[in-house]
């Protein structure tokens, strides 16, 4: 307390005490009306305050979640404007950002979105049922004795699971190539979910079944070989979620194929709503799979449970200029090795948490981070991507991290095929859970999956573009290439690795943007520290 306003108070209580009766202390400084509004006062205060003027993100403003740790500051996580876009829903956020230039007007995309206004709408009044958990006993098939009927036409189909509440809103399957505004929308959607809405979740759907069957594994202990434990966890599931937002919606794999049709039955019977993206048809999916007759019941599913909308247009959103931000660079000279240090220190937190050597555990193994300061991360290539890792640990990095610095990055070719696996897995997990990218890298970004024979091969070579699939087609538009190069390319042979590898191209050139980098730099402080720093860098090149 200030001296002055000590002796104010001072003087009040002896003046209290001699008149005997109580009196109103006004002090000199405005009283707020209440504790909430004082805090919010002091909150806005602390928030306008001058900062230390330093280049180094730990100078900057901050935001910490309720571990303590770190996180960059984001405009997209204040309450009062997640507040303003749920009341508005999806159409009307739209054209807000639209008039804010943030967005570019689309007829295309404006009638998907009264879509998802409409879905929306729907949300408004909808209550889920209650979740009820099955018993265990209910699910273990060695203490239920089967039926004469069942014992002579085998087990009887489950009807409870799949009848669905009557009141269900429909939810939406959105499938298009790579570009077409997918995250966007679903961006949109789930930033403009009604308040009534308290349980919500959005998730990559490779990282969901993952989850699934980590949860199928630790139900299954100690129990027999018999026990049924998905309606256990499709009932955990929808306790805590009663919308379920999936992003890149695929089967590739024969586990997830089994069990995927009942497992969303059993969502919807407990009032899961789902949206999803997709860059495929519902009967596109699993297409040559291992026993895919299996799976069609699931493909009848998503057709008449969901609205099935085709997001492809005239407009690849990739193509919209994004300035360069600088965070890769070719080839590995000695200012690579500059360009990496000085990312690490700015990303980083060098001076409050020095690099230091860290461990992260996932599924009993041990994951090493050789560097690691603040939020940011740094490996070599062949630290991160030179022995067997997959995309269970890339999770549990961008748990732990914001920002990834990859230095070594190699070009790769049939040799290296598990390791352009890998690293497309490690991209897609740093894109979606929006951290930053610093690459030094022996080729520009184009080359890297590509050999330079095959490059040289197909920059000479015409083909008919209308014989390959749209997402190819985009693909060898980024590249400036003939569309014979993806047809050439020899590291990669199924469709949905060379989709794949369109995306993570796409992906890489998303990252790369100044845009992308900005983003979380929301305080004028941050923003204004970041062009100084951004400044010295391009004096420190010339």
């Amino acid at each position: 307390m200030h001296t002055r306003t000590a002796r104010a108070c001072t003087s009040c209580v002896r003046s209290i005490s001699r008149t005997g009766r109580q009196q109103h202390i006004t002090p000199r400084c405005h009283r707020l009306d209440s504790r909430r509004q004082y805090h919010r006062h002091f909150q806005q205060h602390s928030a306008n305050r001058a900062l230390p003027q330093s280049p180094l993100l730990s100078r900057h403003a901050q935001t910490r979640n309720n571990t303590g740790v770190r996180r960059f500051a984001t405009a997209q996580t204040e309450p009062q404007q997640q507040q303003q876009q749920q009341q508005t829903g999806p159409l009307q956020e739209y054209d807000r950002r639209v008039r804010a230039d943030l967005l570019r007007d689309d007829a295309h995309q404006r009638a998907i979105i009264e879509n998802l206004q409409t879905l929306h709408d729907a949300l408004k009044s909808y209550t889920p049922p209650k979740v009820v958990h099955p018993s265990p006993d209910s699910l273990d098939k060695d203490n239920q004795k089967p039926s004469l009927w069942q014992s002579v036409f085998g087990r009887q189909s489950e009807q409870n699971e799949t009848k669905l509440p009557e009141n269900l809103p429909r939810g939406l399957y959105m499938y298009g190539d790579v570009g077409c505004g997918k995250t966007m929308l679903m961006d949109l959607f789930y930033d403009t979910m009604p308040a009534n809405i308290l349980a919500k979740q959005r998730i990559h759907f490779h990282n969901f079944m993952q989850g699934v069957h980590r949860q199928l594994h630790e139900k299954k202990k100690g129990r027999g070989a018999q026990f049924d434990a998905l309606p256990m966890v499709a009932a955990d599931i929808a306790q805590s979620a009663s919308v379920l937002c999936f992003d890149e919606f695929q089967c590739t794999d024969v586990a997830d194929a089994m069990i995927l049709r009942r497992l969303l039955e059993l969502l919807m019977s407990h009032g899961v709503v789902m949206i999803t993206t997709s860059n495929r048809h519902p009967d596109e999916l699993y297409k040559n799979g291992i026993q895919r007759e299996h799976f069609i019941p699931c493909i009848k599913l998503l057709q008449t449970a969901l609205d099935v909308l085709n997001l492809n247009s005239a407009t690849d959103y990739r193509k919209i200029p994004r300035p360069p931000s600088g965070v890769y660079h070719h080839p590995l000279d000695h200012a690579a090795a500059q360009h990496a240090d000085k990312w690490f220190e700015y990303l980083g937190d060098v001076h409050g948490d020095p690099p230091h050597p860290a461990t992260h555990e996932v599924w009993g193994r041990e994951i090493q981070v050789p560097l690691a300061s603040g939020r940011a991360a740094r490996f070599t290539f062949g630290q991160l991507l030179g022995r067997a890792t997959g995309a269970a640990d890339y999770l549990e990095l961008v748990r732990h991290y914001d920002a990834f610095i990859v230095t070594d990055v190699p070009g790769m070719t049939i040799r290296e095929r598990d390791l352009a696996r890998r690293f497309i897995t490690f991209i897609d997990a740093v894109y979606e859970s929006k951290a930053k990218l610093v690459l030094t890298c022996a080729a520009p970004l184009q080359n890297i999956f590509m050999s330079e024979d095959e490059l040289s091969s197909a920059a000479s070579t015409s083909d008919n573009p209308n014989s390959l699939p749209s997402d190819m087609r985009m693909l060898m538009d980024d590249l400036g290439l003939s569309m014979s190069a993806l047809k050439s390319t020899s590291i990669f042979t199924g469709d949905e690795e060379r989709f794949a590898f369109a995306r993570a191209l796409s992906r890489l050139a998303e990252m790369g943007s100044r845009q992308w980098v900005e983003r979380g730099l929301g305080a004028k402080e941050e923003m204004e520290a970041w062009k100084k720093t951004r400044s010295r860098w391009s004096e420190d090149s010339m």
